[in-house]
């Protein structure tokens, strides 16, 4: 698999002038604080949807567009960043990712000020840059720091660290943003109307000031920090006895890129459709305020589901426990679709749990013997990320066409290529 060399360790050197496995184990836990700050500010943006969508009076089209701007900036950073941290190494690429992510919630502040939606979406593709940037170093990091028999065990453990961000940000940001939300404007004045709606805009800027704070300390702590450096092999591991001579010949790598895009496009589309449709009278008819904390148990499953997983996936089948997972997570949603009040709402916060391994397993079997060709595979895989960008503004347009309730077939369709590549796509041609 492809990193990077230290000076004292010549490339293609044998295993016993890597980095010491203490070493490894601090790296390790470095990053697991990055993985929190990236699910954190990435689930935020289910808070955000609803908390935007009354601000600027949209539809779910337009809300989507908040998912649109945060992950096409995967499609287009993506290999723009893999290039830039193979230039300036993986730790420095940490730093510069932290760096820019800081400046994307900074710009939250004038975009609340001037109550523009556009500014809002130009803040949040800043920000998503700099997460995309981080993404493409951290992801492959973690499946270097140890034995490639145990990559997407590691990998699944970090992504545990993921999902407790995402737990954690619904309830942040009912707090601090949906406690602004304004549930009957009916009897108010136009220029009461107006008063309120602008302090629903500015409340987005206090949690957002925080966390560019946060990143900007993390920016200088992995500045400061002295993290092993591994090597990068001279001649790519053969996939069925062939050398390859970019990632793009690599059948499962392709395949798997298909999954991400899917797989992230399915994820989020739930995600960000929870506080509206837990509002729905027809499933729980609760106040946003009150369904975003229920939205941090979808989450929350998939926490406890890669938590799980980090440990029994080192005895059960990659594949086979990403099949048997997509499955599940299919027939969940099939009975949201077909219920209504507490069994759809049930269902549909299940599938957190089983979504849980589905895209540290799938990055780790796509990534699965390029060798050299390791860091452009890693940013192959970052810019499938955009489909979280383009899936939920269908799932917006089937829901403003057909009803929230019916829109959620989309992501069925999804999980069911998933357990394809879980049982066949991934094994290499």
């Amino acid at each position: 698999m492809s990193s990077y060399s230290s000076p004292s360790v010549p490339a293609g050197a044998s295993s016993s002038a890597r980095p010491s496995t203490n070493n490894h184990q601090f790296a390790l836990v470095a990053l697991t604080s990055l993985f929190f700050m990236w699910g954190f500010i990435t689930c935020l943006n289910d808070i955000l949807i609803p908390h935007l969508k009354n601000v600027f009076s949209l539809n779910y089209t337009q809300s989507m567009l908040i998912q649109l701007c945060f992950f096409g900036a995967y499609f287009i950073v993506s290999l723009p960043a893999g290039a830039l941290v193979k230039r300036i190494s993986y730790k420095w690429g940490i730093v510069v990712g932290l760096l820019i992510a800081a400046v994307g919630c900074a710009l939250f502040i004038p975009a609340a000020s001037y109550r523009v939606y556009a500014l809002f979406l130009g803040a949040l593709f800043v920000l998503a840059t700099g997460v995309t940037i981080l993404q493409v170093a951290a992801n492959p990091y973690v499946t270097e720091l140890g034995a490639p028999e145990t990559a997407a065990s590691r990998l699944t453990l970090t992504q545990a660290f993921n999902s407790l961000g995402t737990t954690v940000a619904p309830l942040f940001g009912a707090m601090l943003i949906l406690s602004a939300a304004v549930a009957d404007v009916q009897n108010a004045s136009p220029e009461q109307v107006e008063a309120l709606r602008i302090a629903e805009a500015n409340a987005v800027r206090f949690p957002y000031m925080i966390l560019a704070i946060a990143f900007l300390v993390l920016a200088a702590i992995f500045a400061a920090l002295k993290l092993p450096k591994v090597e990068e092999e001279d001649v790519a591991e053969a996939v069925g006895g062939e050398h390859h001579g970019s990632a793009w010949s690599y059948r499962h790598l392709v395949l798997g890129a298909v999954g991400i895009f899917l797989y992230v496009g399915a994820e989020v589309s739930i995600g960000s459709f929870l506080v509206n449709y837990l509002a729905e009278p027809s499933i729980a008819n609760m106040p946003e305020a009150e369904a975003a904390h229920y939205v941090a148990y979808f989450w929350g499953g998939a926490m406890i589901g890669r938590f799980i997983g980090s440990f029994a996936m080192r005895y059960v089948d990659d594949g086979k426990a990403l099949a048997f997972n997509a499955v599940i997570a299919g027939l969940l949603l099939v009975a949201t679709v077909f219920a209504g009040g507490k069994v759809a709402m049930w269902a549909v916060l299940a599938v957190g749990l089983f979504n849980s391994i589905m895209f540290p397993t799938i990055f780790s079997l796509a990534l699965k013997g390029l060798g050299r060709h390791t860091s452009q595979g890693s940013g192959i895989l970052c810019l499938a990320i955009v489909g979280g960008a383009l899936l939920p503004v269908l799932q917006g347009g089937l829901a403003d066409t057909i009803g929230i309730h019916l829109a959620f077939l989309m992501p069925v369709v999804c999980y069911v290529y998933i357990a394809f590549y879980g049982v066949k796509g991934h094994k290499p041609a």
